[in-house]
């Protein structure tokens, strides 16, 4: 009996161990990420169908995350931990950083996601990886989990195959959007206004959504790759997050007001519009901003962009289900050439 508790309680404490272990929590902080992602390509979808502009979303989905994390923020990092001053320096890198990957990157991700599908909007954050990686080899500044610069040496065979990949992976996504192949839906669980987005799927807005999508993740990437180094010098992570939000607004809002000056195209109803609004700006913006600000000071970037595979795993799961189109020749030509 005395050996049968001992071991249980070995078991338990090694259970309790794993549970604690960062690399454990960064592997399932990054799944719920994506998970998020995912829901947040299928209702923005339906938003966009419904007639909202995507400049707007970014907008409310930024004063939205806001409002969410400043209170919290401030009472936290300031009056609790006393967080250090913030530089006039610090926060225009901060605000220079939330203009590339929050406010553009947002933008352009939006108006793709309007040309195209959620399913193939998750499918090229596939190329997510091989984007951050190029641009850490570029600026040489990639922070792993012990901050070390990555490299490429082409004599190694390592160097070799990190070459070809980038250029396999290249040519692959300009080939994407030559063949947007056949639609076909396999459960249609949940309706939202196929007829418009049937019309608004042409063979050439096709081709300006997949290039959007393709400009968003290079600047989403260019932003994990800046973040992981500004947060050295600005460590606290909630405030730093509400920062980069409060940023984006204020950008966003500027963009938004010059590409829908009808503000009754603004006005928000117990549809879609607000499902999305506030999905967007509590689960997205707020929840996995700070978890991935977690992740790339534990892990680094590029462990964060090595997961994107899995959104467009959980998007197809969920399009199958909500009635929304999947394309097969652009989703697997994207998925096969950026593995």
């Amino acid at each position: 009996m005395v050996g049968e508790e001992r071991g249980g309680a070995s078991k338990t404490a090694s259970f309790s161990a794993w549970c604690n272990d960062d690399t454990t929590k960064a592997y399932g902080a990054v799944v719920l990420i994506r998970l998020i992602y995912a829901g947040m390509f299928l209702v923005s979808k339906a938003a966009f169908d419904g007639g909202l502009n995507p400049a707007v979303l970014v907008f409310y989905r930024q004063a939205f995350a806001t409002l969410i994390l400043a209170p919290p923020a401030i009472f936290l990092e300031w009056c609790v931990k006393h967080a250090p001053p913030l530089s006039l320096l610090t926060f225009c890198k901060i605000f220079v950083l939330a203009l590339i990957g929050i406010t553009a990157s947002l933008n352009l991700s939006g108006f793709g996601l309007l040309y195209t599908s959620a399913t193939l909007a998750a499918a090229t954050m596939n190329t997510l990886p091989v984007t951050t990686f190029f641009l850490a080899l570029l600026f040489r500044s990639i922070s792993m989990a012990k901050h070390r610069a990555e490299t490429l040496r082409i004599g190694s065979k390592s160097g070799k195959a990190k070459l070809l990949g980038i250029v396999i992976c290249t040519g692959g996504v300009a080939a994407l959007a030559l063949y947007e192949g056949p639609h076909f839906k396999v459960l249609c669980l949940f309706k939202h206004g196929l007829g418009q987005r049937e019309s608004r799927q042409s063979y050439k807005t096709w081709i300006k959504g997949c290039a959007l999508m393709l400009s968003s993740d290079f600047t989403w990437g260019y932003w994990l790759i800046f973040q992981a180094r500004l947060q050295k010098s600005y460590p606290p992570k909630l405030l730093f997050t509400a920062i980069q939000c409060a940023s984006g607004s204020i950008q966003s809002f500027a963009i938004a007001i010059t590409m829908e000056r009808d503000f009754n195209e603004w006005k928000l109803g117990w549809d879609m519009k607000l499902v999305a609004v506030v999905y967007c700006g509590v689960m997205v913006t707020g929840v996995s901003y700070y978890l991935q600000a977690w992740v790339i000071e534990k892990k680094g970037p590029v462990f964060v962009a090595l997961s994107t595979p899995l959104a467009f795993i959980f998007t197809t799961i969920c399009s199958a289900v909500s009635c929304d189109f999947i394309n097969i020749g652009s989703n697997i030509k994207i998925t096969v050439w950026t593995q």
